[in-house]
């Protein structure tokens, strides 16, 4: 990369979305832990110090040290990462005395400062923290203020450093866009020449000169991110990408003939294998989530290393790994728990052998759809809901079995399709159905039944880290729940899941 904003995290929920926000200027950014700092060479245009659920005053919070950093490169503190400033160069931080979260207006603005160029008094911010800054260092002076934060935002006067105590990456803050690009167009001199054209030209050079003439081997998912690699990549290497796309039984409805249709006009080279008694094999009598994951991961592998050791001299395995999942293989605190296996991240057995390519590496999942959008691919392939790797088996919970499967698989039509007919699609991040180990009693004609319930989920969200609930219209779900009622043999329950990420996941397991 010519240039980049490097992002140090101090283990805020916001962390990424800053990054969004910094990306949606055409200026890349990597986030990096406290604990891991990469070298400030001459490609790093400026830093941003993260928020944190921590407090300065606390006797582990986590520190870096500012004055090797502030020697370097233009700095802006948001929230924990301003507090830090000025803790850590001599001003003084305590815990507020007057609630501190929610909206805020700027009172006043310092005339002509270049942070704040372009953005008036009365502008709105968003407030998020339980501490506050009650002094500056002696080299430092308030550039903002609300009514009740005197030191909104500050600078020092002899270094291109800023600290702001409200949250410019949330849209509640009214002006944060104009604020992130003062300080990175205007003050660290960003070009904002990082765009999805761009990053389809750099890429495909690169794979050229990396891989070769070598072959590469890439499981196919159907999803959005599968699909963006393996056009990168064959836009670099043409037929030596062979492509595999395993029927784990799992899928959706038709889900494996319409993916592999839909390739057809990509010109990609793919081969459908059917394995869906292998899967129900390794998976008979599961039923803790982990273990289903686990299986799921190892039964594929054993298909897929079949299939590849099928193709001569095969030297590369394709991933469609993505930025968050590498962000979230990495903890601001070392090793974090286990939350749920990852599809992409680690996991390759040592006995395939292949070195890695994972082209979107780099990207958010907005960035994913930009690149394929930039390479022209179908919108149906591009506006895919994002899929779990093990699919239907994490949805179904408890043992799995091809009956379940069936079940949901119609369950699961009927609400996708629905969404679809009924304009509703696009406008969720991602939605399916849930088999529950439930059996509830109905009354179906003049006969009692004791039959499944299924739980219907669907959210709104921007990447994933977090979501809402859908708030889908009532006469919808009353439709869609009266058509899986009277459709698919087996339930005689539909309910509707009204939780957010967090405190609950998307998945249920």
């Amino acid at each position: 990369m010519d240039e980049k904003i490097i992002i140090i995290d101090f283990g805020s929920q916001l962390t990424q979305l800053i990054a969004r926000r910094v990306r949606e200027h055409n200026v890349y950014c990597e986030i990096h832990p406290f604990n891991h700092i990469p070298e400030i060479d001459d490609t790093v245009k400026g830093i941003i110090l993260s928020g944190s659920p921590c407090s300065v005053r606390e006797v582990d919070a986590p520190m870096v040290d500012l004055k090797h950093l502030i020697s370097k490169v233009p700095l802006l503190g948001v929230c924990y990462g301003a507090q830090l400033l000025a803790d850590s160069l001599g001003g003084n931080v305590e815990a507020s005395t007057t609630r501190e979260y929610g909206r805020a207006i700027l009172g006043k603005i310092e005339d002509n400062n270049s942070l704040f160029a372009n953005i008036a008094v009365g502008t709105q911010t968003w407030m998020s923290h339980g501490d506050t800054i009650t002094n500056l260092p002696s080299n430092a002076r308030v550039i903002a203020s609300t009514d009740s934060v005197e030191m909104a935002a500050f600078q020092f006067n002899d270094v291109e450093v800023y600290g702001i105590q409200f949250h410019p990456e949330v849209t509640h803050t009214t002006d944060g866009k104009t604020l992130l690009k003062n300080f990175l167009v205007g003050i660290c001199g960003c070009a904002q020449s990082w765009t999805s054209d761009s990053f389809v030209e750099t890429s495909v050079a690169e794979m050229k000169e990396q891989l070769g003439d070598d072959k590469v081997v890439l499981g196919l998912s159907g999803g959005v991110d599968s699909s963006v690699a393996a056009m990168l990549i064959h836009k670099a290497i043409g037929k030596n990408l062979y492509c595999i796309f395993v029927d784990n039984g799992l899928l959706r409805k038709n889900e494996f003939e319409e993916v592999l249709e839909s390739y057809k006009g990509l010109g990609l080279n793919v081969k459908g294998v059917n394995a869906k008694d292998k899967f129900y094999e390794a998976l008979k009598g599961l039923t803790d989530p982990e273990l289903k994951r686990k299986a799921i991961g190892k039964t594929f592998i054993e298909v897929f290393d079949d299939e590849a050791h099928q193709i001569q001299d095969v030297k590369w395995l394709a991933q469609g790994t993505i930025y968050p999942d590498i962000i979230e293989s990495v903890s601001v605190k070392g090793p974090s728990a286990t939350i749920k296996s990852h599809h992409n991240v680690g996991g390759l057995p040592d006995y395939m052998k292949l070195k890695i390519v994972e082209p979107l590496k780099l990207l958010f999942k907005d960035g994913v759809r930009e690149v394929g959008a930039a390479m022209e691919m179908p919108t149906a392939i591009l506006s895919r809901h994002p899929f779990p790797g093990p699919g239907l088996g994490i949805r179904i919970l408890g043992d799995i079995t091809a009956e379940k499967v069936r079940i949901l698989q119609e369950v699961d039509y009927f609400f996708i399709q629905g969404l679809k007919d009924a304009g509703l699609y696009d406008g969720v991040w991602q939605a399916g159905s849930m088999l529950l180990p439930v059996q509830s009693v109905g009354v179906m004609g003049d006969e009692r039944t004791y039959e499944s319930v299924v739980a219907l989920r669907a959210v709104t969200s921007v990447d994933g880290m977090t979501a809402d609930w859908a708030h889908l219209p009532y006469e919808f779900l009353a439709d869609v729940s009266n058509k899986i009622i009277n459709n698919v043999k087996g339930v005689n329950r539909v309910v509707y899941d009204i939780s957010s990420k967090p405190p609950a996941t998307i998945e249920w397991e």
